[in-house]
């Protein structure tokens, strides 16, 4: 089983929903006891549910309700449905991640030495 840190590459999303894997599909479909109740009480982690929910075909929308999507995934999958490319559109999320720390840094050290955000030199 993977770690949750293991960060899975994201199916494409075509009209709005992941591209499905057939083999996937079928081996859930045709299994007698094996649905996605029983997938959910299995000690999967994250990473490995939010790929399963891509590969059975998921919509963008459900899957933004799902509980183990996390906020860094959703996004990048939603702005791969613009067309840009995963690696793309990791790096742009990434990126917003680094520029909301550094602000919130910059507030907290202006506030810890009393000093206004416009005497921070960058």
């Amino acid at each position: 089983m993977l770690q949750d840190e293991t960060v899975m590459p994201l199916q494409p999303i075509v009209d709005g929903r992941f591209v499905q894997n057939s083999i996937v599909r079928m081996l859930l479909d045709s299994h007698p006891t094996i649905n996605l109740n029983y997938i959910a009480e299995r000690p999967f982690t994250n990473q490995e549910r939010m790929q399963f929910a891509q590969l059975i075909g998921y919509s963008l929308s459900g899957f933004s309700q799902l509980s183990y999507v996390d906020d860094e995934t959703f996004d990048a999958a939603s702005n791969m449905a613009t067309g840009l490319s995963e690696d793309a559109v990791r790096n742009d999320v990434l990126r917003d991640q680094l520029e909301a720390a550094r602000d919130g840094v910059k507030k907290a050290a202006c506030t810890l030495f009393r000093i206004h955000e416009d005497d921070l030199h960058e």
